[in-house]
This record gives C-alpha cells, sequence and structure tokens, in this order.
C-alpha cells in the first residue's frame, strides 16, 4: 500500500493536562446552510466550522443560486433564485452528496453532481430513488451512485415515499431538511433494520422545528414535514464534540486531564455519548465553569459497547479499546463499512498490523489486549481513522500516521493544535 505522506505523531510520555476550544459542528453548520439556503430571508450562520466539507456545502448552495459570505467567523447566507445549470463538487463530503440534490430538486436547471473517486462507492440510491417516487427527475444512469444529474422544473410534488435508510440517517436528514418546500411536504418512512445513528435525524428535526417547520416525528420509523416556509433563523453552531473523540482520549490513555470548552449541558449531537463511554472505561467525566472536563484512570478499562447510534465514535473508541487492560467488543456498527472508507475492515488491518489481537464481525469489533509496537497506521483518506492512528501513536513508540491532513475536511489544523499539547 503506498504511504501517503507519512507524520511521525507526538507519544505522550507523561499525563497530558490541557484545556482545548474546538472548531464548530460539521452537522450543524451543513445542515443549518441547507436551511438557510431555502429560507424566507437572510440569515446568520455563526461561529460556522471552516472545513473542506463546510466549505464545499457553501459553494454548492452558491451554485444553484444563495448567496454564502464565508469570508468572516460568521456566515451570511442570502437565498436566491435556484435558477440554471450548475456543477456540484461533492469531495468527500457525503451531507454535500445526500443533501443537496433535495433542493436542487427546486431549481429550473440541470445540476450535476460528482466527487472524489472514493465518494463514487458512497452509498446514495435510497436517496435518488426517493427523490424520483416524489417527482424529481433523476438521471444516474442506473448505477444509484456518483455521478448523477437532477433536472429541476421549480417545483417538487412531494407527498409519501417508503426507503431503507439501514445504510445512513443522512437518507431520511436529506429529504427531510427540503420537505417543507415542497408541494405536498414530505412523509418519510423507513422500511429495513433499525436506521443508524438516530441523534442526526433528532438533529435535524430540532433544527427544522427551530425554523418553524412542522414535523410530526411520533410513529416509530416515519418522518412527516408539512409544507411551509422556511424561516429565516440565525444559528449558534456549537464545538463539534465527535471531533472531541481523540482530546478527551487523549487524557484518558495518558492518565491525564483534559477539558473541552463550551461543551452543551443539552445538545442533538452525537458526540455527547463520550461522556458515557469514556466514564464506562474508567474516566471521572464532570462538567466545570469551562466546559466537560475528563481525567484519565490509572489503567484503562475495556467496554462492551453498541454504538449503533454513534457510529462515527468507533474509530477513537477501538484505538482506545486496543490499549485497554481487558477485552473489548463494539457492536451494531455494520452502516460504518460505508462511510469514508469500510472503518471496519480498515481498523481491523490497521489496529491488527500494529500488533492488536482484534476480531472483525460482520457488525462489529472484539478486542483483546495485546502488546502493540510502531509502524504505519493509514488512514484511507478517513479523517476519523486519523484519529484513531494519533491516539495509538500517543500510547506507542514509532507509529507513523499518514495522511493526517485528511483531518481537515472536518478539523483545519489538527495536527497542528495536536502537537502543541504533546
Amino acid at each position: 500500500m503506498t504511504v501517503v505522506d507519512p507524520w511521525p505523531a507526538p507519544r505522550a510520555h507523561d499525563p497530558v493536562d490541557a484545556v482545548v476550544s474546538l472548531p464548530g459542528s460539521k452537522s450543524l453548520t451543513n445542515r443549518a446552510l441547507v436551511l438557510a439556503a431555502i429560507a424566507d430571508g437572510p440569515s446568520v450562520v455563526r461561529r460556522a466550522l471552516r472545513s473542506r466539507d463546510t466549505t464545499l456545502m457553501a459553494a454548492a448552495l452558491s451554485a444553484l443560486g444563495a448567496r454564502v459570505d464565508t469570508s468572516g467567523d460568521d456566515w451570511l447566507v442570502t437565498p436566491g433564485d435556484l435558477t440554471g445549470d450548475a456543477q456540484v463538487d461533492c469531495g468527500l463530503a457525503g451531507t454535500v452528496m445526500r443533501f443537496v440534490p433535495p433542493v436542487a430538486g427546486l431549481s429550473t436547471g440541470v445540476i450535476a453532481f460528482d466527487g472524489d473517486p472514493h465518494m463514487r462507492r458512497r452509498p446514495v440510491g435510497e436517496v435518488l430513488k426517493a427523490l424520483s417516487t416524489l417527482g424529481i427527475h433523476i438521471d444516474d444512469e442506473g448505477r444509484g451512485s456518483l455521478p448523477f444529474r437532477v433536472h429541476g422544473t421549480g417545483h417538487v410534488r412531494g407527498g409519501t415515499v417508503v426507503l431503507d435508510a439501514s445504510g445512513s440517517s443522512q437518507f431520511v436528514s436529506a429529504l427531510l431538511l427540503a420537505g417543507a418546500r415542497y408541494e405536498r411536504g414530505v412523509d418519510v418512512r423507513h422500511d429495513g433494520k433499525p436506521v443508524p445513528s438516530l441523534p442526526h435525524i433528532d438533529m435535524t428535526v430540532a433544527m427544522l422545528r427551530e425554523h418553524g417547520v412542522v414535523v410530526d416525528d411520533s410513529d416509530a420509523n416515519r418522518w412527516s414535514v408539512a409544507p411551509g416556509p422556511v424561516r429565516a433563523l440565525d444559528h449558534l453552531i456549537e464545538p463539534d464534540l465527535s471531533n472531541a473523540a481523540p482530546f478527551l482520549g487523549l487524557a484518558a490513555l495518558s492518565g491525564g486531564s483534559m477539558t473541552v470548552r463550551e461543551w452543551p449541558r443539552q445538545t442533538t449531537q452525537a458526540g455527547d455519548a463520550l461522556r458515557e463511554i469514556l466514564a464506562l472505561m474508567g474516566c471521572e467525566v464532570a462538567f466545570t465553569d469551562e466546559g466537560l472536563r475528563v481525567t484519565g484512570p490509572d489503567r484503562l478499562q475495556g467496554i462492551d459497547y453498541d454504538l449503533h447510534d454513534v457510529g462515527e465514535l468507533a474509530p477513537a473508541v477501538a484505538a482506545l479499546c486496543a490499549l485497554a487492560d481487558s477485552p473489548s467488543h463494539l457492536r451494531g456498527i455494520a452502516h460504518i463499512r460505508g462511510h469514508e472508507t469500510d472503518r471496519l475492515a480498515a481498523l481491523a488491518t490497521e489496529l491488527g498490523g500494529l500488533g492488536a489481537d482484534v476480531v472483525e464481525h460482520p457488525d462489529g469489533l472484539s478486542i483483546t489486549p495485546a502488546p502493540l509496537h510502531g509502524g504505519v497506521f493509514h488512514t484511507y483518506a478517513d479523517h476519523r481513522m486519523a484519529h484513531a492512528g494519533v491516539l495509538v501513536a500517543a500510547a506507542v513508540d514509532g507509529v507513523l500516521v499518514e495522511d493526517v491532513a485528511t483531518t481537515a475536511k472536518t478539523f483545519p489544523d489538527f495536527a497542528g493544535l495536536w502537537a502543541s499539547l504533546l
């Protein structure tokens, strides 16, 4: 395997004690941008995350006709006429690939979508089939993947659609975000295995309601959005709690203490589950006036944990489990095989390559304590895999993390902040 820019990630020889401020949430920023672009007036996304995924979203919505001023920390979004043909670069952003096509259906042009080569393997077919059912013309030549074209007619009929969202909660969120602008709204019904990452759908529903959109989620596996205006509303973006995983994990493995500033007491972010996970691993977890503080134990404990709703945390948690003193089993995460890479296979390969005893299951990993050694930890252009790599490197001599720059997807200058702590 070709090694891209191997980084000698720093080792933690002593307990790490620090206070950090994290960039804003990618999930919140991109949802806020979509809603602002189809709202009934201008609005501001305050403390927006500036990363590859969010700048791709801003560019995509601008291509469709909205005006997104990203020159400052607070981004001004002015809805515009969704007219004319356009091209959308999805990069490696699942939110762009899935959230923007339902908006493109409201345009009067042909909108062409493509992205990085790996994105052509990420699932989007359920969204495209649903949009076709709702009255949007999709041209994907039967692939159910990138590249594809959305032929907008200026309006979308909307109505009821049944889909299998077991591959990604984003399939549901994509339809809900634009649904209020459809003539009949949208009634999304899931039929299949359990939907993963439900907190992300809860996040979407909560944000829609803040914008005055009527959403009925009282029935399991069904979400209904009534037609109507999307009220313009300013959003203040919370810190990205999933991006806190490596930093809190550093305190956990080094026996130190880490405080993440401005951790919300109430949130829909999946990363909030870190409080429970790290407590189960033996950490002390407490809110302070500054934020959330995690203090590591003398010995990390393994866990048996269902990560189905918070699969994005799996790489960092798996790395900590490989450093724990007792066995772990992480389950409920078959769906992360369809993320930026097949994360289960990648984690089994990379942790195993450094000496970890890892058994890959269809929906998870079993990890038994074993001596680890140095080597290259490949990231597969996946920012969460880089989080796992730097955690192992902090505890094991001689680990090189390949392509740490991939963290710019959701965290600019991650490596710089990480190095400053060690």
